[in-house]
């Protein structure tokens, strides 16, 4: 099943990755007029950065994700079966 999916992942990704830039942009903006800083750029408060990278880090990772179980149960709908594990593994 995860060879079949694989397609299903790939696109789900490339579309998350969009999603997620214009929603990280669109909040961005609501926080600050000025465009991100980054870590290439040289005059930037380190406050502002570390804001800049956990809120993109964690709004990707929820987007991602959102799309990654999504495009499983559409996958599911389609063949019947689930392309991954059913549940977390019980840690010991």
């Amino acid at each position: 099943m995860a060879t079949l999916f694989k397609p299903f992942g790939v696109v789900g990704g490339l579309i998350a990755g969009l999603l997620g830039r214009r929603l990280f942009d669109w909040i961005w903006g609501k926080i600050d007029q000025q465009e991100p800083p980054e870590a290439k750029h040289s005059d930037v408060g380190l406050g502002r950065l570390v804001l800049s990278l956990v809120l993109q880090g964690a709004i990707f990772s929820v987007v991602r994700g959102l799309f990654d179980h999504e495009s499983r149960r559409a996958f599911q709908r389609l063949t019947g079966r689930w392309p991954g594990e059913q549940a977390p593994e019980l840690r010991e």
